[in-house]
């Protein structure tokens, strides 16, 4: 699954910015989705359940399109320095390749152990192997590091699971998309990207963002990605360009997830086999996710619970490879006592197990030794991204990938870094809590950690970030262009309204009141319904608007005060026990 709540709004974020991720979710999308429409904007999230293999056959399309790019798949085993400069990197079967700037996104990799119950295994996830060697190099250089450890749930067969004894949860239509292509082509699929080819459409295309490719090339990026476990031959059922066409794009209906939950006997035979468990059976030294636990710290910390919910997820569309996620069920229990905690659980009594769940323990490091670019303040040329900086979700990651790549590129060009401000961007929040208050547990974004959250609605980051993005230069001529002439016609329309009077009141003051809509206002244009969404929030919430841009301008002063040293944080009882913590 891709976005959710504040995960969602770094999404549109980094679409804004020119980034892939939208593009990616929405183009894979099974199920789509909008979490919090009972309470305000500025804290609406889009979801989508994602076919988690067309969008790494996607993404991999996406990446051998790209000009002046080579892929090397090997491991890295040692950064090349010379002094406290980095000058490239050694890998195990490729020697060296010298590089000005480097950037580790190792997620889980590095010294990573898996556990299942008390058996261990040396592994990063994914049925790959660690990189015990880089993180071996790394612990010589003397940067601070620590364990983390996350996990992740079994997966079931979705033929062996009654989903009539559950609460099925449908997708919405029209889909509420992630990216600015996929929502301004919604009703225009013959604009869309080769992607989308059928297999009877020959001959090669070349997509807006300049991705080449045919049928038969993205077939091959599948293949590269199934390896030794796929099969090429004719008519095989694992891949078929179909399954590039999402549900909303062809006219098809939504694949639906469904709700049940835990049970009293579910909880005893948890309780019952902590023993058993890696995370309270003493072989995991690493630090959880606080916000996203295991299924034995939900039982432990919540005994007044009678039960939890576990969502049922599809994984891929194609049903030779859809596997069901039960989210919610994460654990590093024995696979025996799995079976059993499972089989409790109501639909899932007679759930058939393709893989197990494990807990994965792993190195990261220390995310306030870097500069707000995401380059160590240790080793020049060395840039650290994702979850070796302790965070956790793919959304956090691609945030992070993204500053840290143009940041790297910035730095080959000499030209200043992009810094994001916490009151311009959700990433700009998770890089200055990153690197200003670090973290000892697996950090994970949400709308709470940003104090001027009504200014970073999901909605409005191309406004935002319009300036970002011109600098960084890899979004869309056309998608600036667009957003520019929007923003004009937003504040033209929004003065106009603070203007012209209807029965002795100003426009604006109509449409406040209740029921009243935009278009129901004299004068009204016939606008996008983005801008028109633009236009209301930004009447009906312009007190607070107008509040929250002048703490802001008093927190940027504020930040260029010092702390003194002799402050006791602990005895600042008005704040969170979390927060004196950091």
């Amino acid at each position: 699954s891709i976005g959710g709540i504040a995960k969602s709004h770094l999404v549109f974020e980094l679409d804004a910015l020119g980034g892939e991720m939208a593009r990616s979710a929405d183009l894979s999308g099974l199920q789509f989705r909008v979490l919090n429409t009972r309470r305000g904007a500025a804290v609406r999230a889009n979801r989508v359940q994602c076919d988690k293999h067309v969008y790494s056959a996607r993404m991999t399309t996406v990446l051998r399109g790209t000009p002046n790019l080579t892929l090397l798949e090997d491991e890295v085993v040692a950064l090349i320095l010379v002094g406290d400069v980095v000058r490239g990197v050694k890998t195990l079967k490729s020697g060296s390749i010298s590089s000005k700037v480097v950037i580790i996104t190792s997620g889980t990799f590095l010294r990573g152990t898996i556990h299942v119950g008390h058996e261990t295994t040396p592994g990063g996830g994914n049925e790959q192997p660690p990189a015990n060697a880089l993180a071996d190099q790394l612990r010589t250089l003397n940067m601070n590091s620590a364990r983390l450890k996350t996990g992740t749930p079994p997966r079931l067969d979705p033929d062996s699971i009654n989903t009539d004894a559950m609460t099925r949860q449908d997708g919405e239509t029209p889909p509420p998309l992630f990216s600015w292509e996929g929502r301004r082509r919604l009703n225009h699929p013959e604009l869309f990207h080769v992607e989308h080819l059928d297999k009877e459409s020959p001959g090669e295309q070349t997509s807006p963002g300049g991705v080449h490719g045919n049928y038969e090339t993205i077939q091959g990026a599948f293949w590269a990605l199934q390896g030794a476990s796929g099969t090429k031959e004719a008519g095989s059922p694992l891949f078929h360009v179909e399954h590039f066409r999402p549900c909303w794009l062809s006219g098809g209906p939504q694949w639906p997830c469904f709700l049940t939950h835990t049970t009293a006997e579910t909880h005893a035979i948890v309780k019952n086999s902590l023993s058993e468990s890696a995370l309270y059976g003493g072989d995991i030294v690493g630090t959880g996710a606080r916000y996203c636990p295991s299924f034995e710290d939900k039982v432990v910390k919540f005994p007044d619970k009678d039960s939890h919910h576990v969502f049922i997820e599809p994984e891929s569309a194609n049903p030779a490879l859809n596997l069901s996620y039960p989210n919610g069920l994460s654990c590093s229990l024995p696979r025996e006592v799995q079976i059993r905690m499972v089989h409790s659980v109501p639909g899932l009594e007679n759930a058939v197990f393709r893989s197990y769940a494990y807990a994965i323990e792993y190195d990261f490091y220390d995310p306030r030794d870097l500069y707000p670019s995401l380059e160590s303040k240790r080793l020049h040329g060395l840039f650290f991204a994702g979850q070796v900086n302790g965070t956790t979700g793919y959304e956090e990651a691609a945030a992070q990938g993204f500053i840290a790549g143009v940041n790297a590129a910035r730095l080959l060009k000499d030209v200043p870094p992009i810094v994001l401000a916490r009151d311009e961007a959700y990433i700009g929040v998770l890089v200055d809590d990153l690197v200003t208050k670090g973290t000892n547990e697996p950090y994970r974004m949400f709308t709470s950690r940003a104090e001027r959250r009504l200014l970073l609605r999901q909605d409005n980051a191309r406004f935002r970030l319009l300036r970002h993005a011109r600098d960084i230069g890899i979004a869309a001529s056309d998608f600036l262009e667009e957003t520019e002439t929007q923003q004009t016609i937003i504040a033209s329309e929004v003065d106009r309204l603070d203007r012209e009077r209807l029965h002795g009141d100003p426009l604006a003051t109509h449409l406040c009141r209740p029921g009243t809509s935009y278009a129901s206002l004299p004068g009204a244009k016939v606008l996008p319904t983005e801008v028109v969404a633009e236009i209301e929030h930004a009447i009906r919430y312009c007190t607070y608007i107008e509040h929250e841009e002048r703490m802001a301008a008093e927190a940027r002063r504020q930040e260029q005060m010092e702390i003194p040293d002799w402050i006791d944080y602990m005895a600042l009882t008005n704040l969170r026990y979390e927060a004196r913590e950091k």
